[in-house]
């Protein structure tokens, strides 16, 4: 139960405080400074409960790890439904602020669809544009992951690094699209606080599991192709 509880305790701080950097700070550190928060917590968050839970605190990061042969069905489900619970506290939390303080000069707005740094298509962006942007920034972040933390090829104590530079980056990218997700969990809090996100929602589960799970073939290529090099070496 201890990884269980990590991971909804993780979660919850994820949301809470990568959402909340745009939902509290957003007008203040724009995109640049959301991306860089969100890795920042994702990379603290690495080092406190990675040694317990592995730090997935993302159901496609449970999902690639399922696919990849590290977790069990059991511990699958069981990090889902955590993750889920955590990110709709640490969404409530957020909500609970906006409740305190309603002059307070909010971010993470979508003016008459979402709040709390919801994940919708921002003005101009198609849903096949956040769908497309989704699987290939998720592909990217998951596949850092599978290599930072390999037994074999992995880079030990530095993953966690590795794997918070992945998130910052690809939310710098993918911000100004769909305020980005590459998380259902992360997703599924906020949404339950903002219903104009629901629309969209569909996008950030399809494409997450989608990019986790071409990541994982990518990986397991890569590794094949090392194992073969290094048969043809000997």
């Amino acid at each position: 139960m201890k990884k269980y509880f990590a991971e909804l305790i993780g979660t919850m701080l994820l949301v809470l405080l990568a959402c909340g950097s745009a939902v509290l700070a957003g007008p203040a550190i724009g995109v640049l400074g959301i991306g860089i928060c969100f890795g920042l917590i994702l990379l603290c968050l690495c080092y406190c409960i990675g040694n317990i839970s592995g730090c997935h605190v993302n159901p496609a990061v449970s999902f690639a790890m399922l696919l990849a042969g590290r977790m069990n069905g059991r511990d699958f489900c069981g990090y889902v439904i955590a993750q889920l619970i955590g990110a709709g506290i640490g969404a409530g939390l957020l909500a609970w602020f906006m409740a305190l303080a309603p002059g307070y000069n909010f971010g993470g707005i979508t003016p008459g669809v979402a709040d709390l740094a919801a994940n919708v298509c921002q003005p101009g962006a198609t849903q096949g544009m956040a769908l497309l942007a989704e699987i290939l920034l998720t592909m990217t972040f998951v596949l850092v992951i599978l290599g930072a933390t390999d037994s074999k090829k992995g880079f030990g104590n530095f993953a966690g690094l590795a794997i918070g530079l992945a998130l910052g980056l690809v939310n710098i990218v993918g911000i100004p699209v769909d305020n980005c997700s590459v998380n259902p969990a992360r997703s599924f809090g906020p949404a339950l606080f903002s219903p104009g996100a629901w629309p969209d929602f569909w996008i950030m589960v399809v494409g997450p599991l989608a990019g986790a799970a071409i990541a994982v073939v990518l990986w397991k290529m890569f590794t094949c192709a090392k194992c073969d090099s290094a048969s043809c070496a000997s």
